[in-house]
């Protein structure tokens, strides 16, 4: 039996607002059996070669970040397309360098996601993009916890097949309720899936007990776009047709009606705020205080590194405490602890997670970070939740631990060569790029 424990830390277990100074964490496997006060109850003794103790010295212990939707292995097209329209951005940009891609460069750009968020305190993502077998290896090869989904599109290839080999890829991961991959089904959006291809998406979600993992009313343009040939809004559309009677992860849902918001609560879909990629890419504000105000599921994520363009859930949490507040003229809306939330429990449910993961309680996985909060742009502590959200730096992270495994400690990597998925990702974003 593996034990790791964490010990002299200052915690917070993501289930209330609570924070406890001096506390401990314990995991056997990979699972949390105690987070509390100091000392912990007795346990059964485990031998001194499978104990791990961490001395966190008053760090900060908190459930691991959650990157609800990413497309990871755009981290090769970081840079390559800035300051452009969302439309002429994928069709004339993004679209024909992505058709140059190979499973390899899939490979070394996820990696390279991999390390840039685990550095930042993700321990679980989300993720939508092509060559999806070499994506998924790359996260199995960093340790980090993922939610795969190979994304279809009705004018690429022969949608069926594609769907079959998503749903042939997926099946043998569901057999092992441990593993720290979770497929889901990646139906890129309403507008370029067509009906039949939605449906059978639905069938096979269904059949198999996979999440959907889909872009949903991200533009203006999209939404009365679907009014005009469907007579309703793209999440009406989906209601419509089934889709959302499965376990669905719904990215962006910026331009949304109160009926919308009704259907997306009321079907516990789980709506992801990107708020850094919808800035960038003018998309809009998510009506976030609406949603939170109904009761919806919400999680953040960070969209692509070409569209954002880094994989920075603390950037994220603060810039949806943030920006709410500017444009409602309310400084109350979203506090710095709701962005918290969604940051980490949120996330977790938002992608259909949050029995496993997301807080630090008896019976979820160890996935969680220590940040140390000794610097002085953080000092003096008030309110501990607050000043991550407004105060702390993602660099701040000193250590990440998923499902038990030390993957980063003390801003060291344990098992993978940074300058070597660094080097190896550089060399296949130059050879897309070029000319």
């Amino acid at each position: 039996m593996r034990v790791l424990r964490v010990e002299n830390a200052l915690l917070w277990t993501g289930v209330d607002d609570e924070v406890i100074s001096g506390a401990t964490l314990e995991a056997h496997d990979g699972q949390i059996v105690y987070a509390g006060p100091s000392p912990a109850p007795a346990r059964h003794a485990a031998p001194a070669d499978e104990l791990e103790v961490i001395d966190a010295g008053g760090q900060f212990l908190m459930p691991g970040f959650v990157n609800a939707h990413t497309h990871l292995a755009m981290t090769l097209l970081r840079g390559y397309a800035d300051d452009m329209p969302l439309k002429p951005w994928l069709e004339e940009k993004i679209w024909p360098t992505e058709a140059k891609l190979n499973g390899d460069d899939v490979y070394w750009g996820a990696l390279l996601g991999a390390v840039e968020m685990l550095r930042c305190g993700v321990t679980c993502f989300c993720d939508m993009y092509h060559f999806f077998a070499e994506g998924t290896q790359a996260a199995v090869d960093a340790g980090i916890r993922a939610l795969p989904s190979g994304v279809l599109l009705g004018f690429a290839g022969d949608p069926m097949e594609n769907l079959k080999k998503a749903v042939d890829f997926a099946l043998p991961f569901l057999e092992d309720e441990n593993s720290l991959v979770v497929p889901m089904l990646g139906p890129h959006a309403p507008y370029t899936c067509p009906d039949p291809l939605l449906e059978k998406v639905a069938a096979a979600a269904h059949e198999h007990g996979l999440g959907v993992h889909i872009h949903l009313s991200e533009t203006e343009h999209e939404v009365q776009e679907s009014l005009q040939t469907r007579g309703v809004t793209p999440v009406r559309h989906l209601a419509r047709i089934g889709l959302l009677q499965c376990q669905v992860t719904a990215a962006h849902c910026v331009h949304l009606t109160g009926e919308d918001i009704e259907i997306l609560t009321e079907k516990n879909v789980g709506v992801v705020h990107c708020p850094g990629s919808n800035m960038k890419l003018a998309s809009g504000f998510q009506p976030l205080p609406s949603l939170l105000a109904a009761g919806a599921t919400v999680g953040l994520g960070t969209d692509g590194a070409a569209s954002n363009n880094n994989l920075d859930l603390l950037e994220e949490a603060r810039l949806a405490a943030l920006i709410h507040k500017g444009y409602t003229g309310d400084p109350t809306v979203v506090s710095a602890h709701e962005a918290m939330h969604l940051a980490t429990c949120g996330g977790a449910e938002a992608v259909g997670l949050g029995d496993r993961i997301g807080t630090l309680e008896p019976g979820k996985r160890a996935d969680f970070i220590l940040v140390d909060l000794s610097g002085p742009h953080t000092q003096p502590l008030f309110d501990v939740l607050s000043q991550m959200v407004y105060d702390a730096r993602s660099s701040d992270v000193t250590t990440t631990v998923v499902d038990g495994n030390i993957l980063v400690r003390d801003g060291e990597f344990t098992r993978l060569e940074v300058a070597e998925v660094v080097a190896k990702a550089t060399e296949c974003a130059q050879r897309l790029t070029q000319a």
